[in-house]
């Protein structure tokens, strides 16, 4: 069923029953037509929402829990999920926002190559795998929880944040094996170094206040979006991790 709010002129979906495949033809549809803001009501895991869409004006709001593969592909349009999200959420998304108004899945920014993915709780494992930067694009994530195994893992650009905001005593903030195989891009992690595990393969900076200039916007941004405070999620203390080579499996290869 599809409706029109007149006060803010956005279309309504309500997704309750609809396969995802009915689902996401219901918003092409619309978003061809010129509709700029959508919504999509009773959304129980439905995939590939948002999957491709185009368009730096395009605002689509989902109540619910979507399915894997949310923003896959996504160039420009802002995704704003009111619950959790699943697996895989912007799998090579080129530009635009996703916020998450609760945890997500594994998998996260899986080749991430633009845009900005922002989720107020947890997030699995795998986040932000492969993800890099492209051209002028450098993509952005924030975690306001903790992140499983293998966080940043074959990470060549763009930047990740894990902020511990939820951490409960005795949880480590991130999982093991991380960054594994990293050769580009900067993880910031709210913790000192000796609460992290060893990492032997990056380069680890305990970082000032004037070190967080590279993260002040997408902090802000994330505080914004889930009324935190800024200043005090900035106060830290706060990690810099960098990769300490270009080629982090050099020496398994002949030379």
């Amino acid at each position: 069923m599809m409706m029109t709010d007149e006060a803010t002129q956005a279309q309504t979906i309500d997704a309750a029953g609809m396969h995802f495949r009915d689902l996401n033809r219901a918003v092409r549809g619309h978003v061809a037509a010129g509709v700029k803001h959508l919504v999509l009501n009773n959304v129980r895991g439905q995939r590939f929402i948002a999957d491709g869409l185009q368009g730096k004006d395009l605002l689509l709001e989902i109540h619910g829990v979507p399915g894997g593969g949310l923003a896959a592909f996504m160039d420009g349009p802002t995704v704003i999920v009111y619950g959790n999200g699943q697996d895989t959420i912007g799998n090579t998304m080129n530009g635009g926002a996703v916020i998450i108004h609760g945890s997500a899945g594994d998998a996260l920014g899986y080749g991430m190559r633009g845009g900005s993915l922002l989720v107020r709780d947890n997030a699995g494992y795998r986040v932000g795998i492969h993800m890099k930067a492209y051209k002028s694009q450098a993509p952005a994530m924030v975690i306001g929880g903790c992140v499983g195994d293998f966080f940043g893992e074959y990470m060549a650009g763009g930047t990740l944040v894990v902020l511990g905001l939820n951490r409960q005593p005795g949880r480590p903030l991130v999982g093991g094996y991380l960054a594994s195989g990293i050769h580009g891009g900067e993880i910031y992690l709210r913790a000192v170094p000796d609460e992290l595990p060893h990492m032997p393969y990056l380069a680890i900076q305990p970082v000032e206040n004037d070190g967080l200039k590279p993260i002040t916007a997408i902090v802000k941004q994330f505080a914004e979006n889930f009324n935190a405070d800024a200043g005090e999620i900035l106060a830290g203390p706060f990690t810099r991790l960098s990769p300490i080579s270009h080629r982090p499996f050099a020496a398994k290869y002949a030379p």
